[in-house]
């Protein structure tokens, strides 16, 4: 197989596989989740605990965070040698699991492998792109993150009628496309941004990520403070609700609104499938060419007017379709999209994946933490009281966004490290260095 070119659009799809592998398994198991309780006779608290250490929650947190460093130590693609199979063992150990520590260690071991590509992902595909059509590229990345749940509901519904096998068949198709994805992964080049970096670093003698220089300058320098508190504020908050949609939702559709298991994945391919459709004539269209802020804020109204509907409008056909059209278009061209285009943007490029690891770890240790209690927390107090605190957390993270979006729009990585950074090591300190 020939290299992949650097800098194509290959070379982007092919990268952004991780997004729908990471998608894909959480939704496969969100889909057959009633089929697990059933066959494993699961209670609240196993529910919880399969969502909160799978690729939902604590497993892709720890894989996130260490993979972050090594990719900014190692290269973008040193991970995608190794990593993909690790997925593929995961995602085995589901398919033949006929006990629930079983599929445990296959959630987890999934999870982890699912948080390691998240990194070098988002951040191959900013570097390697053209600066004018970089929220594009990006959005190839979120496109496909939205086709994998949308594929996993289809299959869901076609196969329904064999019961737990369809679930097992579900998980063996992401079997295949990580074997696939992972052949091609290995043959894209070097980010020439994260070699310019290095070659740097070793011309100066420098320790990059590793170093107590870097690492302080990671937490104290006021331009990261300032992405840290943005990336936190947008996409932990937003990530704790898509969380609870990514894993929870078929089982809230069946065990609160009353729908049979292929109506609710009927419903939820529909939702991603409009998630697929903004994504592409949005954000991949659009995210260059309008202000970034009015594009983030239009999707965070509409997602929290989606929950407020969903949980105060009494789940009828009706309040239903509203939620799934809201947020289904909203979260196209929402957090996710923007997380991984400022997670790129914002931060210097000799701890750029290191800083992303670190943030999506935070939001998947949050989504872990709610995952073990929205079980419960729906049989105790209902499913109204969820839903208040999830607009809850719509809330914050629009203000979050809109406060401190910034406008990066058709600069180049480059320019915008020097804009934020400056030009020089001591004017930097001079400058950033919080005292």
């Amino acid at each position: 197989m020939k290299k992949v070119e650097r800098g194509s659009l290959a070379a982007t799809l092919s990268v952004s596989m991780s997004n729908y592998l990471e998608a894909g398994s959480i939704v496969a198991g969100a889909a057959g989740l009633t089929l697990w309780v059933q066959y494993l006779g699961l209670t609240d608290a196993t529910v919880g605990l399969l969502g909160a250490l799978s690729a939902n929650g604590f497993g892709a947190a720890i894989g996130a965070l260490i993979s972050g460093f090594l990719v900014d130590r190692y290269g973008r693609k040193f991970i995608y040698k190794y990593n993909l199979l690790v997925y593929m063992l995961g995602i085995l150990l589901i398919v033949f699991s006929f006990s629930f520590p079983m599929l445990l260690v296959g959630y987890v071991i999934t999870g982890i492998s699912v948080g390691a590509g998240i990194p070098p992902s988002w951040t191959y595909i900013a570097e390697e792109a053209p600066e004018k059509e970089r929220a594009a590229r990006v959005g190839w990345g979120q496109f496909a993150w939205s086709m994998g749940p949308a594929v996993v509901f289809i299959l869901s519904v076609l196969l329904a009628p064999l019961g737990l096998l369809g679930s097992r068949i579900i998980f063996f198709q992401l079997f295949l496309i990580a074997f696939v994805t992972w052949l091609f992964q290995r043959k894209i080049e070097e980010s020439a941004i994260w070699e310019k970096q290095k070659k740097e670093d070793r011309a100066a003698n420098k320790g990059g990520i590793f170093s107590k220089e870097n690492m302080k300058e990671l937490f104290t320098n006021r331009a990261n403070l300032h992405a840290i508190t943005l990336l936190v504020g947008v996409y932990t908050f937003w990530n704790m609700v898509a969380g609870v949609m990514g894993y929870f939702m078929p089982y809230i559709y069946e065990t609160v609104g009353g729908l049979s298991g292929a109506q609710a994945n009927l419903l939820q391919a529909f939702l991603w499938g409009l998630t697929v459709l903004s994504t592409y004539f949005v954000f991949i269209k659009l995210g260059d060419r309008v202000n970034r802020k009015l594009i983030f804020g239009v999707s965070a109204v509409m997602g929290i007017v989606a929950w407020i509907v969903l949980s105060f409008g009494g789940m009828g056909t009706a309040e239903l379709l509203v939620f799934v059209v809201l947020w289904g278009l909203s979260a196209g061209f929402g957090a996710q999209a923007f997380y991984g285009l400022w997670s790129a943007e914002l931060f210097h490029t000799k701890y750029r994946a290191a800083a992303q690891g670190l943030l999506f770890c935070t939001a998947r240790v949050f989504v872990g933490l709610i995952s073990l209690a929205i079980p419960t927390l729906i049989t105790v107090f209902g499913f109204q009281t969820a839903g208040a605190i999830m607009i809850g957390f719509l809330v914050l993270h629009m203000i979050v966004g809109l406060t401190l979006a910034p406008e990066t729009r058709n600069k180049s990585l480059e320019e915008i490290q020097i804009e934020r950074y400056g030009t020089t090591e001591e004017a930097k300190i001079q400058k950033d260095l919080v005292k």
